[in-house]
């Protein structure tokens, strides 16, 4: 991400999302910045930017949302499934 204007990397992380459905999380992961970084990126700066790209992200960060309690509750039961099986 060194070298590149923060409009350029905004609109690659939202390119990124969009196309993977990849979370805040991930894409921070993905590209060596802190998820603070991606949010102001993908949710501020890029409304300036690109509006139509800005909610075409905004589409995926909500649905993301609403799926995260069933990731934790499946990370939860994969913890748990575990111990069971050591014992």
């Amino acid at each position: 991400m060194k070298g590149m204007s923060i409009e350029e990397r905004a609109i690659k992380l939202a390119q990124y999302i969009i196309d993977t459905k990849d979370t805040v999380r991930g894409a921070a992961k993905k590209f060596g910045i802190s998820k603070s970084t991606v949010h102001k990126d993908v949710s501020q700066r890029l409304l300036n930017i690109n509006y139509t790209l800005a909610m075409d992200v905004r589409k995926v960060l909500d649905e993301n949302k609403a799926e995260r309690h069933i990731r934790g509750g499946m990370a939860t039961k994969l913890k748990y499934s575990h111990k069971d099986n050591a014992s």
